[in-house]
This record gives C-alpha cells, sequence and structure tokens, in this order.
C-alpha cells in the first residue's frame, strides 16, 4: 500500500482488523482474532482480503501494516559498515534511544517531541485516514544507529508537504550516515508526489542549520522567541526543501 493512498474498507471486519494492527504497530494473528471476537471464517475471509488489497501483512503470525517504502540498502564508511532500510516496529526501543541520544548533545525540540509520540502511541508507523508516518533507520550490526522521519499528513491541503527530521548517533557521525539517511527521505519523498518538505529547528543548533543548508534547504521564515531552553527565549528557524 502507498502512504498516499487512504485506506478503506469493504466490511467492517476489515476496518476493525486494520486500526488495531495499525494502533499497534505489530499484533499477533491470534490475538486480533481474539480482540475483534469475530468468527473464524468472518476473520479469516477479511484478513485474507486486506491482505490481497495490500494493506496488512502476515509475517509468521505477527500482523503488520503494508507500506511500500522501499529496500535495505548497505554502504561502508571508512571502517564503519552500515544499512538503511525502513524502520520495523522491532526498532521500537532502538530508535527511541537515538533519538534521545541525539537530543541529549544538540537542542532539536522537533525529534524530541516525536520520542514522546512514539512512547504515547507505542508504534513505529502509522497510516490511517489522519497521518501517516514513516520512519528510514541506520543500523550497525543490526542495532539503530541513526533515523529519518517523514511526516505525512493526510489532510487533502497537506499532502504534498511532508515534515522531515534526520539524526545520527554521536559516535557514529562524519561518516557521511545522515547524508544518505537525508537522500534517501527526500528520494522517497520526491517519488511519492511530495513537492516540498520542512523542518524546524532552534537558532541555537548551528551543526543542524549548516548540515541542512549544504543539504540545499533554505530558511523560510524565523520564529521570534518561539522555543523556552534554559530560560531563555530562543528563535525558530523553519527550513525547507523544494523539489
Amino acid at each position: 500500500m502507498e502512504t498516499t493512498e487512504r485506506p478503506t474498507f469493504e466490511t467492517e471486519a476489515g476496518e476493525e482488523i486494520y486500526q488495531y494492527v495499525e494502533r499497534h504497530g505489530t499484533a499477533a494473528r491470534h490475538r486480533v482474532r481474539e480482540v475483534t471476537s469475530l468468527p473464524p471464517e468472518e476473520f479469516s475471509e477479511a484478513l485474507e482480503q486486506l491482505e490481497s488489497r495490500g494493506y496488512l501483512e502476515d509475517d509468521g503470525g505477527t500482523l503488520q501494516v503494508a507500506l511500500d517504502v522501499g529496500s535495505v540498502e548497505s554502504y561502508t564508511a571508512g571502517d564503519v559498515e552500515y544499512t538503511i532500510r525502513p524502520a520495523k516496529q522491532s526498532d521500537f526501543d532502538g530508535l527511541i534511544d537515538t533519538i534521545r541520544d541525539v537530543t541529549a548533545k544538540d537542542t532539536y525540540v522537533v525529534a524530541e517531541s516525536i520520542a514522546e509520540q512514539l512512547l504515547y502511541e507505542d508504534a513505529v508507523t502509522r497510516h490511517n485516514s489522519v497521518e501517516s508516518r514513516v520512519f528510514f533507520v541506520a543500523t550497525v550490526d543490526g542495532d539503530v544507529i541513526g533515523w529519518a522521519h517523514l511526516d505525512l499528513p493526510q489532510v487533502d491541503k497537506l499532502q504534498s508537504t511532508a515534515q522531515l527530521t534526520v539524526g545520527v548517533r554521536g559516535d557514529y557521525q562524519d561518516n557521511g550516515i545522515g547524508s544518505r539517511l537525508l537522500a534517501r527521505a527526500l528520494d522517497w519523498a520526491e517519488a511519492n508526489g511530495y513537492r516540498k518538505v520542512y523542518n524546524s529547528v532552534p537558532t541555537t543548533n548551528d551543526e543542524a542549520i549548516v548540515f541542512l543548508e549544504d543539504h540545499g534547504w533554505e530558511t523560510e521564515g524565523i520564529r521570534k522567541d518561539h522555543y523556552t531552553i534554559d530560560g531563555d527565549h530562543v528563535d525558530e528557524v523553519m527550513l525547507a526543501y523544494t523539489f
């Protein structure tokens, strides 16, 4: 299923199954059947229909939302071998730890709020009639060391723009991993019809601003005294990349 496609359902049973899995990130097949209290035959038919339409996929009895967000790519930078791939629900803890590692060093308020949203919802990927959320992760030996996140509103008037965040753990910076993650997210956004992505950071985060500017992002505006950081009012820089 494409993230630009709003899910629609032919039966109430299919909608109930999809909504449960989507809210929980992943769910055991037998658990979904128990919670929905559907007769076995009706449950199987509805699930088969969701799978055939590309809404859900069954990985050995674990159901998850099926989104077409690309493949696994492998890279080498010096003595660091890493992969960039779509995030999975099993990356949840590593993703939270990585975001917190990055935001502990530099003030990155949007990324902090995303970590809190992940913890609240307990799901990496979301795709419903209101919002979609996609993550790409960089991993070393299976451990998450960086991310790129796209927040994709489903409101018609906002569907051509997306919010993007990106970050890499301090120990793995200066290896080009952040640039690879950014490029992966931008390529995906362009291929899926988005005309602009945007990000906002405090003016005190010089490293993030320079990184984005070096990759072709431009400042679209300044919001005065938008943040309160360590007791001081700090401006917000709003940057965007237009395809």
